[in-house]
């Protein structure tokens, strides 16, 4: 793992189109935490345009692991607030997210796969001993495979976590937003097919993908 921390560019405010005066004090304090948060080495993290519609606030990223000039996964982590509170989100924050990672063949083929990556969305979450709440999601693989003039690429497949669950307000009703993407970059790392980090390495119950490069190419 290299020394250094990961890159956070914060190029955009992406708070859906809002001026910043008229922005309820504890998203913009829950953003503040995002942008602050100390990032694990390889990942590169920028602000990007938010999804419209889905709740009157919104905040997007979109990150990267990287391995020189290879991206071994990428995905994208959505604040929502909705100050009025949601009925299903039983609260007034919620974070949306999707990481997906190409993997090599014979890792496609476990069936077991779909829970351990579920898993490591949880786990992640509970080794911070964050609280959260009515999570939600869907673990996908896709396979590819080539023929005429792409014969000569190897079989891929895809997986793909999407994912939401409600964060838990702390002092000022305000989640740990620093917090929640930590362990969602612990996330984006395991599927990427690095180690956990810190006290969770070589913890019992902790299940890594082999590390390996990024996508296949002719």
């Amino acid at each position: 793992m290299a020394a250094a921390q990961g890159r956070f560019s914060d190029g955009a405010d992406g708070v859906d189109g809002a001026k910043e005066s008229s922005v309820p004090l504890p998203f913009r304090r829950a953003v503040d935490g995002l942008r602050k948060a100390r990032l694990r080495p390889g990942i590169e993290i920028d602000p990007t345009k938010p999804p419209q519609r889905l709740a009157p606030y919104a905040y997007a990223l979109e990150a990267a692991v990287v391995d020189g000039e290879e991206d071994l996964a990428d995905g994208r982590l959505i604040l929502l607030h909705d100050p009025a509170g949601h009925d299903a989100w039983q609260g007034t924050f919620r974070l949306v997210t999707l990481v997906r990672a190409e993997l090599e063949p014979e890792m496609a083929a476990d069936p077991l796969l779909p829970e351990v990556c579920w898993s490591w969305l949880t786990g992640a979450l509970e080794a911070r001993g964050l609280a959260y709440g009515e999570p939600s999601g869907t673990v996908t693989m896709a396979s590819s495979h080539y023929f005429g003039g792409l014969g000569e690429r190897r079989p891929a497949t895809q997986i793909e976590i999407r994912a939401s669950w409600t964060p838990r307000e702390g002092v000022g009703g305000v989640p740990d937003t620093s917090a929640h993407l930590a362990s969602w970059c612990e996330l984006l790392c395991q599927i990427a097919g690095l180690p956990p980090a810190g006290p969770a390495e070589g913890a019992p119950g902790v299940v890594s993908l082999p590390q390996r490069r990024g996508p296949h190419h002719p």
